[in-house]
């Protein structure tokens, strides 16, 4: 695997870019649009997810999300893209109080992207800039357990299995348990 190179243009992260392997996490762009509302808007992508991901994914709720996200500080989610277009996204959730130092990372790939390895390659890039970025000491990500590969993008990037919330997550009418997969910054 290459290194991943990233350039920010300024101190208040107006744009990012991460290259890796054939792939980029980078800003997003008022571009994006209709990729998003493509791949956002899958079901098989959604039922995955929170609900604050909206399913149908609207042509208003990507022009939504486009807007916040020009207007994010720190800047701290990003699509995941081909050299020209929105594939997926992934981004962080920094916590404060006594869990500072700390953040929840999620991601979601459009489905014709699934089983290539994009998602692992993505998010390892991404939490190696985001212990250095943040000054991160731990990363974390919940995986409802109907998402098994998920799981397995999280082992091969280091994360381990730290818990199971048993009957946490309630989506489509269903309970189901949450697991959650903890990484700390590598020391040394």
């Amino acid at each position: 695997m290459t290194q991943p190179w990233y350039s920010t243009c300024d101190s208040r992260m107006a744009f990012m870019e991460l290259v890796f392997e054939d792939w980029r996490i980078r800003s997003y762009r008022p571009e994006d649009l209709a990729a998003l509302l493509r791949y956002a808007g899958e079901r098989a992508v959604s039922v995955q997810l929170r609900d604050r991901f909206p399913y149908p994914y609207t042509h208003e709720a990507g022009e939504e999300w486009l807007r916040r996200m020009a207007e994010q500080q720190p800047e701290t989610d990003f699509a995941i893209a081909t050299g020209s277009h929105l594939i997926g996204g992934i981004g962080l959730e920094l916590r404060d109080d006594v869990e500072r130092g700390s953040a929840e990372v999620g991601y979601w790939l459009g489905q014709p992207f699934w089983g290539r390895g994009i998602a692992t390659a993505a998010l390892q890039a991404f939490c190696g800039w985001a212990f250095s970025h943040f000054g991160l000491v731990r990363l974390q990500a919940c995986v409802f357990e109907s998402n098994p590969a998920s799981g397995r993008v999280l082992e091969k990037s280091g994360f381990r299995l730290e818990g199971r919330l048993r009957q946490a997550v309630l989506k489509e009418g269903r309970r189901m348990d949450m697991l959650v997969y903890g990484l700390l910054k590598p020391t040394g």
